[in-house]
C-alpha cells in the first residue's frame, strides 16, 4: 500500500559559486603610472564629441556614457605589452559570438555620482579571459575604484566569487538574471588612483565600487579593456 502521509519538500538548492580569495599576481594585477602621456589621454577622452548613452538615460545594462577609441594604437600596444608580461599570455585578442557580438574593448566610460551604484557581475568567459580598467580622472574619489565581491546568503553566510566552467556568466551559474545589492559582500577594494591600471580575471565577481561627480569634467572616467588569451 502506498504511504500517503505528507512529506516535507526537499530544501531548495542554494545558488553556488566557487570561492577563491583574490590574490595579487594570480587573480589581479595593479600598476601605477601605466600611461606615460596620461594627461594628454585624459584630456582627449574628456573632450570626445560622440558618446553613447547608457543607464539611467536609456534602458542599457551599463551606466553613464561611453565612447570608442580610448587609447590610440601605440598607447594600446604599450598596455598590452604589460598585460602579456604580467600574465604570461603569448597573444591577446578580442573574441566574438557566432552572431558577431563583442565586448566594448578600448572604450572610455564616464559615469556621475547619481547615475549608478555598484553592480556586481562577471564578464562572459566566452568573450574574454582578462578585463582591465585604467582610471583617468585626474582628481578621483579614491573609494570609487573597483571592488571584488562574494555571495552573501539571507542567513548571513558567505558564498563564492568565481564563475567556474561550464558556466560563462552569473546568469548561467546562478540561474537568475540579477540579484539585489544585499546579496553581495565586498571582499576587496582597489582604490581609484589617477593613471592606475587594474587587470583582473574576468570570471571574478567585480564592479565599480562607486561613482562621483556631477559635471562632465568631474565624473568618474575610465578606459575599459577585454582580452581573450
Amino acid at each position: 500500500m502506498r504511504d500517503l502521509r505528507a512529506t516535507a519538500p526537499a530544501p531548495a538548492r542554494r545558488p553556488a559559486l566557487t570561492y577563491r580569495k583574490p590574490q595579487l599576481g594570480r587573480d589581479y594585477w595593479v600598476a601605477d603610472g601605466i600611461l606615460p602621456n596620461a594627461d594628454a589621454v585624459s584630456q582627449r577622452c574628456f573632450g570626445k564629441a560622440e558618446w553613447e548613452l547608457g543607464a539611467p538615460h536609456r534602458a542599457e545594462p551599463w551606466p553613464g556614457m561611453r565612447s570608442a577609441g580610448a587609447l590610440l594604437p601605440d598607447e594600446l600596444a604599450q598596455v598590452e605589452a604589460w598585460v602579456k608580461k604580467v600574465t604570461g599570455a603569448r597573444r591577446l585578442w578580442q573574441e566574438a559570438t557566432p552572431q558577431g557580438s563583442t565586448l566594448n574593448h578600448n572604450y572610455v566610460q564616464l559615469v556621475g555620482g547619481i547615475e549608478s551604484g555598484a553592480r556586481p557581475h562577471t564578464d562572459s568567459t566566452k568573450l574574454c579571459r582578462y578585463a582591465a580598467v585604467i582610471y583617468l580622472s585626474p582628481d578621483p574619489l579614491p573609494a570609487a575604484g573597483t571592488s571584488f565581491y562574494r555571495l552573501r546568503y539571507p542567513d548571513g553566510t558567505l558564498g563564492g566569487n568565481v564563475c567556474s566552467p561550464p558556466h560563462a556568466n552569473l546568469r548561467e551559474a546562478l540561474g537568475v538574471t540579477s540579484l539585489p545589492p544585499q546579496a553581495w559582500q565586498e571582499d576587496l577594494r582597489i582604490d581609484n588612483v589617477y593613471n592606475r591600471i587594474l587587470l583582473y580575471k574576468a570570471n571574478l565577481v567585480h564592479s565599480a565600487s562607486g561613482y562621483f561627480g556631477c559635471d562632465h569634467a568631474d565624473k568618474r572616467m575610465t578606459a575599459v579593456f577585454f582580452w581573450m588569451a
